[in-house]
């Protein structure tokens, strides 16, 4: 895209805050690559004026959005469809916008999977260990079941690890989140996945999971990319484990939004690229 004129598309990303977002960098790199007359801006919403903004979309005409806290739940009464796995999930982080018509998407699901399988990491069958039961573990939760892995949701408040395994199927296991129920449970999972922002900048000294419980043989996801390696991961690779950076979520989720918005397939590798470009001039 050389230049913005009446005739260009406009995608959007709406949240609060939107201030550090990575999605415009990979998005308007990616329009350009495949020389597509579309352009993607940021936009902070509160809460309250979510439904004006919602209405907006229509009025103006825009092709696509992505949501972000807070508003993931919060959008779907707002929306006209729901993709059948954004409505089990009860979230929603992309709306395509056809002829007025808004159809609600959650990509951070399939963007979650995705990022595991190009990795080479297949869940199925393994025991798995969530921490987190907001927007984004809920995604996450899901899939995982789907694909037929076997899970364990841990979080600081019980009652909400226990809505969200009930939501899903009576075998998920819901666990208070402390060093004594994460001991008992690592010894014999296969994948750890970080689904809440602890060790998240500027607070990146934190970490949710004591070194001592990380051992060789576990994969360690965090969906944090901010920093691009967090302490859990640095600790997990110092104990012989491996380690998924929160970028690869992020990355393909965007991929998958972008080739429902323009038809064309998503040049992953430079939407990478241009991210880790983005993260590493905040350093």
């Amino acid at each position: 895209m050389s230049q913005i004129s009446g005739k260009s598309k406009v995608c959007a990303l709406i949240g609060d805050p939107i201030e550090h977002a990575m999605s415009p960098v990979m998005h308007n790199a990616a329009f350009q690559k495949l020389g597509l007359d579309f352009v993607y801006v940021p936009f902070r919403v509160k809460k309250e004026d979510l439904g004006k903004a919602i209405a907006g979309i229509r009025v103006l005409n825009l092709r696509g959005l992505n949501v972000t806290i807070p508003h993931k739940m919060a959008v779907i009464p707002f929306l006209d469809r729901l993709d059948p796995l954004a409505q089990k999930i009860g979230a929603v982080n992309t709306v395509v916008n056809d002829g007025g018509v808004l159809t609600g998407y959650n990509t951070d699901a399939t963007g979650f999977l995705q990022s595991l399988l190009e990795k080479g990491i297949e869940p199925r069958g393994k025991k798995i260990a969530i921490l987190g039961a907001g927007g984004s573990a809920r995604a996450i939760a899901f899939i995982l079941a789907e694909r037929g892995a076997q899970l364990f949701i841990f979080n600081r408040h019980l009652e909400r690890a226990e809505e969200l395994a009930e939501h899903i199927t009576k075998e998920v296991k819901a666990l208070t989140l402390d060093e004594k129920n994460l001991a008992g449970v690592l010894k014999e999972t296969d994948i750890l996945i970080n689904a809440t922002s602890v060790g998240m900048h500027p607070d990146i000294g934190e970490t949710p999971v004591p070194a001592k419980l990380l051992r060789p043989g576990l994969v360690v996801v965090d969906i944090v990319y901010n920093p691009f390696e967090t302490r859990l991961l640095k600790e997990a690779k110092a104990a012989g484990a491996s380690a998924v950076d929160g970028l690869e979520m992020l990355v393909w989720q965007g991929a998958q939004g972008f080739e429902k918005w323009t038809g064309q397939k998503a040049p992953v590798d430079l939407m990478r690229r241009e991210a880790i470009k983005a993260l590493r001039r905040e350093k």
